[in-house]
């Protein structure tokens, strides 16, 4: 008869770099004035967010504002 295994068999990882997120990465340049501008407003939020997620932040911020004007105009 078979001997029966107990132990799980654990697919081996495929090479290289691990997922990060689900969303994908997009690159940006900015000017130093512009990069110090976004981190000082990091800076005064009460989570101290990272300049990844500042940035996040202050275009959702730019994008509400805008349609909320459009909707606003449209009236």
């Amino acid at each position: 008869m078979p001997i029966e295994s107990r132990e799980k068999v654990i697919p081996k990882r495929k090479p290289g770099r691990p997922a990060t997120g689900r969303d994908p990465v997009m690159a940006l340049r900015l000017p130093p004035a512009l990069r110090s501008a976004i981190e000082s407003w990091a800076e005064e939020q009460s989570d101290k967010p990272s300049r990844s997620e500042a940035i996040r932040r202050l275009l959702e911020f730019a994008l509400a504002a805008k349609f909320k004007r459009k909707i606003s105009r449209d009236k």
